[in-house]
């Protein structure tokens, strides 16, 4: 190559690094933004054995350094989202092409629908109809994270706690007369009332009859309030909705069978009542636990995300349930992605195959909600490689003057 060829290719790879250095300073405050590295490569002709080869000037590269770190700082907004260690968000475009980000300002569009600064929809596994399957090694099996939900919600009850001392002086009950008959007459021994959820989220109060039936044996007896008669006692419209018998250690006192209790609560789903604190000692009647859970219909107020990715819908009743698993994504190694634009990446052969995991686990980071992950670009260091860019063109553009003014003189000697 001559000299102009060399000159030449040495300016174009100068101006390749200051299009480089101008995209990163560009892009200073962009969150997520990754910096561009120039990378220089020696052309080398074609010579013979023992003979020097005539250098063909320069070419360049250009590398996304997308593994590193950029600084975390606190938002406003749930949903805004960085990670503070090893992975990417997954994100689709419109055309619903897959690709990888660390842009995690997520806002909901027209429709719910998670997009971030550069228009990217979050992709996540859906878990409102149970735990998904997900593959590690693909990023298949996902959807566009959407937070728009109905307004309202309940949740049923299912499971739940009730802890009391039952008192071993107690009388037994004839079985003539337990509860669990139903009829008019009956006796007990103690009785408490809880309140539980069906499916619509209406109250339903239960009563649960504990009746001594002999030495350190009991029945408990559920009924729906709903069927009482008026002023309460015996018989119910109905019968018992479980029975259960439970007993006790003669020498602690403790609770030796019985728990827990199935409960199949009127329009609703099965009560699994735990009573594995429940002791029969010699004291009075008292309840130290009655927890269930469930709720009645509550208003969507927000969406709160954790460090494994679980994207939940909270409710003003205090009621959360999950909607989304937002997982991670990486590659052995991320500056070999494919840079689509600042912020999105292409998994390809020279980057690895995609590694798929929650936040937090396997070496992945953990997502931060609330928070945003800073460019890395370090604006010291680009200003200091402009200048450096600046005075290698300049010198290359000396190298051709001199020699079109050889050339020149070449020309101008006369034979």
């Amino acid at each position: 190559m001559s000299i102009f060829g060399a000159s030449v290719s040495g300016m174009n790879s100068m101006s390749n690094w200051l299009s480089s250095i101008a995209q990163n300073v560009s892009n200073a405050n962009t969150n997520g933004y990754k910096t561009s590295d120039t990378h220089f490569a020696s052309l080398v002709g074609q010579a013979a054995a023992g003979s020097y080869a005539a250098g063909n000037g320069v070419t360049t590269s250009l590398r996304s350094l997308a593994g590193l770190q950029g600084t975390i700082t606190g938002s406003s907004s749930a949903t805004d989202l960085a990670v503070a260690g090893s992975g990417f968000f997954v994100v689709s475009d419109a055309g619903g092409a897959l690709y990888l980000t660390r842009s995690g300002s997520f806002v909901p569009d027209a429709s719910g629908n998670l997009v971030n600064s550069s228009g990217y929809h979050l992709m996540g596994y859906n878990t409102q109809n149970g735990d998904p399957g997900v593959a590690a090694n693909s990023l298949s099996g996902m959807e566009r994270v959407n937070i728009h939900r109905s307004n309202l919600q309940a949740v049923p009850t299912s499971n739940g706690i009730f802890t009391a001392n039952l008192p071993s002086k107690e009388a037994i009950v004839p079985a003539a007369k337990l509860p669990s008959l139903n009829t008019a007459g009956a006796v007990y021994s103690q009785k408490t009332s809880i309140v539980a959820y069906d499916n619509l989220g209406g109250a339903r109060t239960l009563d649960v009859y504990f009746t001594k039936t002999g030495n350190n044996l009991w029945e408990a007896a559920v009924f729906d309030q709903a069927s009482a008669p008026t002023g309460g006692g015996f018989p119910y419209s109905a019968g018992p909705v479980t029975t259960q018998q439970i007993s006790f250690d003669p020498l602690t006192g403790r609770l030796a069978s019985g728990s827990p209790v199935s409960i199949a609560v009127p329009g609703g789903q099965t009560l699994t009542l735990d009573l594995k604190g429940t002791t029969q000692l010699s004291a009075d009647y008292s309840v130290a636990a009655a927890s269930v859970n469930g709720s009645a219909p509550g208003s969507l107020i927000g969406t709160s995300i954790d460090g494994g990715g679980i994207l939940s819908f909270e409710f003003n009743n205090g009621s959360a349930q999950p909607g989304y698993r937002v997982p991670l994504a990486n590659v052995p190694s991320p500056t070999n992605l494919k840079l689509i634009d600042g912020t999105a990446f292409q998994v390809t052969n020279e980057s690895g195959p995609v590694l798929v995991g929650a936040g937090g686990a396997g070496g992945f980071g953990a997502i931060k909600s609330g928070s945003l992950e800073g460019s890395t670009v370090n604006l010291e260091q680009e200003l200091t490689e402009m200048i450096e860019a600046q005075s290698s063109y300049q010198a290359n553009s000396k190298v051709f003057q001199t020699g079109a003014t050889l050339l020149d003189i070449l020309n101008g000697l006369k034979t």
